[in-house]
């Protein structure tokens, strides 16, 4: 397949799309398929697969690979598709990233390698032979509470003198941080600094940040493309109403339950809700089941009704 062009940098809503499973072993591609049109729908500007909210970690090889291969298929092109290859193993995450090309993905997406902790020196060292040896550009991807291990803005600074090196996905959630890496690299605008957490994404939209690969998007892929707009245009009457409606989602289906992967498991609850796929949680993680899916229920009308609320303003 025909290797998809990245913009640079590239902007807007980059939904991380959750991995639809019937069971460990098998992925729901009725339900893939369903998810992908869903989200194209509401004008997501690109897919990235394989990320925090896709459970890759957690997925075996054969999967991963399938996949990739699945979502660029049927992307066909019409956006540009990211794929995670974080690994422990630098040639897995190489051969995931080669076959990624073969599939026509755009670019890739890699965190520090997790378990033992990185030093910055290392960091380059590793990110500077990874972007040596994958063909498709490569993002860093900054996930500090999983890989206990921030990319200092020097440090980014530095790698972004390598030619294959394009971008940054920032999951810390640190404004402040965030702020900083804006202001080193505020002399290189084709480098694409994009932000995990939505809550936050309109705020950094603001400060000169790319946009969003916001969790939400999978659900409410409108909503999220629409914030990001109002962003771009400083529609701050706008930017209010929709930003209420994000912290909403934020505060109702990602905190049913006090475990780390509450988020992960209200956002696939709700799809399965909402009928577009499968809210099968990789082992060793479960699904919402009983009072919690009737909870994320209730919440989901509540949404639901707000949304209808919005769109009647015309805004």
């Amino acid at each position: 397949m025909k290797q998809q062009t990245l913009p640079q940098p590239l902007k807007g809503i980059i939904p991380p799309i959750v991995t639809p499973l019937l069971d460990n072993e098998t992925l729901d591609v009725e339900g893939l398929e369903r998810l992908i049109e869903h989200i194209l729908a509401g004008g997501a500007h690109g897919l990235f697969v394989l990320g925090t909210t896709g459970e890759a970690p957690n997925l075996s090889y054969h999967l991963r690979h399938e996949l990739v291969k699945r979502t660029c298929e049927q992307v066909a092109g019409r956006v540009p598709v990211l794929v995670g290859i974080t690994d422990t193993v630098m040639s897995e995450a190489v051969r995931l990233a080669e076959a990624s090309a073969e599939a026509g993905a755009a670019a890739v997406v890699a965190a520090p390698p997790y378990y033992y902790t990185p030093s910055q020196p290392e960091l380059v060292s590793y990110f500077s032979a990874l972007a040596d040896q994958v063909s498709l550009p490569l993002f860093l991807y900054n996930m500090p509470s999983h890989t206990k291990v921030s990319f200092e803005p020097a440090t980014v600074k530095t790698l972004s003198e390598h030619k294959n090196i394009v971008g940054l996905k920032d999951s810390s959630g640190n404004t402040v941080y965030f702020q900083m890496l804006c202001h080193t690299m505020r002399h290189m605008p084709e480098f694409s600094l994009l932000v995990g957490p939505e809550e936050v994404t309109a705020e950094v939209v603001l400060m000169g940040a790319h946009g969003g690969v916001n969790g939400g998007a999978n659900m409410f892929p409108s909503l999220y493309v629409d914030l990001y707009n109002a962003a771009v245009a400083k529609d701050f009457d706008k930017i209010r109403v929709l930003q209420t409606q994000v912290l909403e989602i934020s505060s109702r289906l990602y905190t049913v339950d006090k475990s780390g992967t509450s988020y992960l498991k209200g956002v696939k609850a709700t799809l399965g809700l909402l009928g577009i796929c499968s809210d099968y949680l990789a082992q060793p993680h479960r699904r919402f089941e009983g009072e919690e899916k009737e909870k994320v229920r209730e919440h989901l009308k509540e949404i639901q009704r707000q949304l209808q609320e919005i769109t009647s303003l015309s805004l």
